[in-house]
């Protein structure tokens, strides 16, 4: 049996531009491309019709069909990462494994079991930095620190930016390394247990002339005036590297988000309790009310504010929500409805195509005012006078709630005034403590 080498994709599904695939296929042995449809994720996910899964089914159907133009095919397996990589193991003569560095905590920790596995066969574990442009330890305070603000640390990324950081890796002119192998069709959708979920996914093409006026057209949700690429990004489909190099060229603004994006990453790799509870521990003293029909009513769109419900319904019928509106039904679940910020990050993490771990505790915890942003916690969203200055002629809420002036249109759940004070006095009382 001849020796090779394997790469394993995750959220890199792309053969273009990708830097553990480049390193792989500059080794000395042929290359076997596999993915593993995990099923330690998976088996969590209530929904049979998660878009996501169908993305990814997607775009690896894509990587496959390019896979074959070189005479190659991806091997792809269904189950958990150690079991699957036991089979390997058993299978393959394995000099080497390649991959590309993912920072939750799950995947550290899968990472950190599926490399021990090898190593007791001699078998080395390769990782590369490509999900983001400074990983980890590179962007710290002058006393080997994270930073726990955003604009501190933007300014060191940006001085720290060259062009060696942004330049691509030559992967796809590679592929005559890859391992020959007999083209074989990937199992289905329905095969790993999930059916297609019906939606409409954004192109990953770069749109230039929205990036351009970024700026301008960010903040307002009835025009198209966001890149959509986030989902992209989210599964590798597009090059970080591509696009901080464009967004130096055409947006300003358009870069600061890339850059918000790689800050949430590295806060949640410094401080891995911020997934799941405060990243200011002392907030976890806050009494949430956690009213369940409020929370219900929050989840199907049905708040009585229109530009809260729009965002809502937005997202259970298409998988996406403007980034404003993001704010806007976070600061209402959290602040109006004194509501654990953990359940709506649960409840984006299920409906989110562009889910990302990192960035939604980081957005949720910005809402709350639990996370690691500068402004103190009674910054409180006004739901109408967000939609006054977003969505002045309800273009966009008429748009998700075609029937707002007819009759059947809930009544405001909550008073916003009364609702604000009620919520200050939660937060100064957990605080109390800790001030003491």
């Amino acid at each position: 049996m001849a020796k090779i080498n394997i790469f394993w994709f995750r959220r890199d599904l792309r053969l273009g531009d990708n830097a553990g695939l480049y390193h792989s296929l500059c080794s000395s042995n042929p290359v076997l491309p596999i993915f593993i449809f995990d099923t330690e994720i998976l088996d969590k996910l209530e929904n049979r019709k998660d878009a996501r899964i169908e993305f990814i089914h997607n775009a690896i159907t894509e990587l496959n069909n390019k896979l074959n133009q070189f005479g190659s095919n991806l091997l792809v397996k269904h189950g958990t990462p150690i079991e699957v990589w036991k089979q390997l193991i058993a299978e393959y003569d394995i000099g080497e494994v390649f991959t590309n560095s993912d920072y939750e905590p799950y995947a550290i920790d899968r990472d950190s079991a599926v490399k021990a596995l090898l190593a007791e066969k001699q078998i080395s574990f390769n990782s590369y930095k490509d999900h983001v442009i400074f990983e980890k330890d590179e962007v710290l305070k002058h006393d080997g620190k994270p930073y726990t603000i955003y604009t501190p640390y933007s300014k060191v990324w940006r001085a720290q930016l060259s062009e060696m950081n942004v330049k691509a890796f030559n992967s796809e002119k590679l592929s005559d390394n890859f391992v020959k192998r007999k083209t074989e069709e990937l199992p289905s959708l329905e095969r790993i247990g999930f059916k297609p979920a019906g939606i409409e996914f954004p192109s990953k093409e770069l749109p230039v002339n929205i990036i351009k006026n970024y700026d301008n057209t960010r903040d307002i949700p009835s025009v198209n005036g966001t890149s959509r690429l986030s989902v992209h990004l989210r599964f590798g489909t597009v090059s970080i590297r591509k696009l901080v190099k464009e967004a130096s060229r055409l947006n300003d603004t358009w870069l600061r988000e890339l850059i918000w994006r790689e800050f949430f990453m590295m806060i949640l790799y410094h401080f891995p309790h911020s997934a799941t509870g405060s990243f200011r521990r002392e907030y976890d003293n806050i009494k949430w009310r956690n009213n369940e029909a409020e929370f219900e009513a929050w989840c199907r769109g049905e708040t009585g504010y229109p530009i809260v419900d729009a965002g809502m319904r937005e997202l259970n019928a298409t998988g996406f929500m403007h980034n404003r509106l993001r704010m806007i039904t976070a600061s209402f679940l959290t602040k109006d409805l004194l509501i654990d910020w953990r359940w709506g990050e649960r409840y984006f993490a299920e409906k989110l195509l562009d889910y990302e771990l990192a960035s939604n505790c980081g957005g949720w915890q910005w809402a709350a005012g639990t996370g690691c942003d500068a402004a103190p916690y009674f910054r409180i969203f006004n739901p109408e006078l967000q939609a006054a200055k977003f969505d002045p002629e309800h273009k966009y809420i008429k748009k998700w709630i075609p029937g707002l002036d007819g009759f059947g249109y809930p009544q405001k759940i909550v008073d916003h005034s009364e609702a604000r004070t009620r919520t200050l006095n939660a937060y100064k009382s957990a605080l109390s403590p800790a001030k003491g």
